[in-house]
């Protein structure tokens, strides 16, 4: 393994070669307080130190695509990292621009990112990764904690493709993480310590809700949350187009779909109360709901979407054994 990670990563801002900074273009970006998340931003950086050293906690991404800039604006916005410490890399300005944009630090170099940065995601495609991994694994460290969002590539591969004892972490995120509302869980290589793993799941949650689970959970989550964003989608058209059939505006209808499932979503979060027990409360004998589930069973509603589930999540496991 070669010394040149061996040290304290060198500071982005100590502008090594590829790197650009920008200025944050409105004030939802930027130098962690613009929201009110000092305290909270305070609380994780110590919390990094007795995990990764001490200094301002520093994370890279390799590869700056959706999902890689989600979750970079969620430790933003939610004052955990500061914009100008977050440096990312990808081989074009197509995505960086958007990093840039937030105020982070860009490179073109994925090496940079390991030497700069002591928690890296990698956010790349699933067939690029271990020539990724291949690239940057001289700089790998022991003081590094490696987390992969990439789907479809397991703990076990990703620990063959770096240094004995790298502390790896795997990450399964929806795209809700966009809007800080994602379903995130992650699981611990062998590398790993629950230290390590409650630092990550800290920062995750200001991308929405984050739960450890077992890895074998991994392709289900993908199967149920990942892919059950366009489910839901799916439903929610249907349910506009059957308002519009009955004559109300298009836009109206959307929006009022939309607000019921925020509502819907909301109660059973808040009341912890099972879908059954929510769905009853608004039947009432002979009343109009009773009749539209009447017609969701004829339809087989529920068996086409534990079948989409499971189709998804056979699809994800086809793909982790490829």
């Amino acid at each position: 393994m070669s010394g040149r990670g061996r040290g304290s990563p060198r500071s982005p801002e100590g502008g090594g070669r590829g790197v650009r900074s920008r200025q944050p273009i409105d004030g939802r970006g930027g130098r962690g307080g613009d929201m009110g998340g000092a305290r909270s931003g305070r609380g994780d950086e110590m919390a990094a130190a007795a995990v990764l050293g001490p200094g301002p906690l520093r994370v890279g991404f390799v590869g700056a695509g959706r999902m890689a800039e989600a979750i970079a604006q969620g430790f933003i916005r939610a004052g955990k990292v500061e914009a100008q410490h977050i440096l990312a890399s990808a081989p074009s300005d197509r995505n960086l621009c958007h990093f840039q944009a937030l105020g982070c630090q860009t490179t073109h170099s994925n090496q940079e990112v390991l030497q700069s940065c002591l928690l890296v995601f990698f956010a790349t495609k699933p067939h690029v990764l271990p020539a990724v991994l291949a690239e940057v694994a001289s700089v790998v460290t022991t003081e590094h904690i490696l987390v992969s969002v990439t789907a479809g590539v397991s703990l076990s591969t990703l620990e063959e493709l770096l240094p004995p004892t790298t502390r790896v972490l795997r990450v399964s995120p929806n795209l809700p993480c966009l809007v800080q509302e994602g379903s995130v869980v992650m699981a611990r290589g062998r590398h790993a310590g629950s230290s390590e793993a409650k630092l990550l799941q800290t920062l995750l949650e200001a991308c929405g809700q984050c739960e450890e689970v077992p890895e074998a959970h991994m392709d289900i989550h993908t199967g149920l949350s990942g892919s059950g964003v366009a489910f839901v989608c799916t439903f929610s058209e249907a349910l506009a187009e059957g308002a519009i059939k009955m004559g109300m505006p298009s836009g109206l209808a959307h929006r009022i779909v939309a607000q019921t499932l925020l509502g819907t979503a909301k109660m059973l979060q808040q009341k912890e109360q099972h879908p059954a027990q929510l769905r009853t409360d608004v039947c009432t004998p002979g009343g109009t709901t009773i009749y539209g589930l009447h017609a969701l069973e004829q339809g087989g509603l529920r068996a086409a979407t534990m079948s989409a589930v499971e189709a998804a999540t056979c699809r994800a496991r086809e793909l982790s054994r490829k």
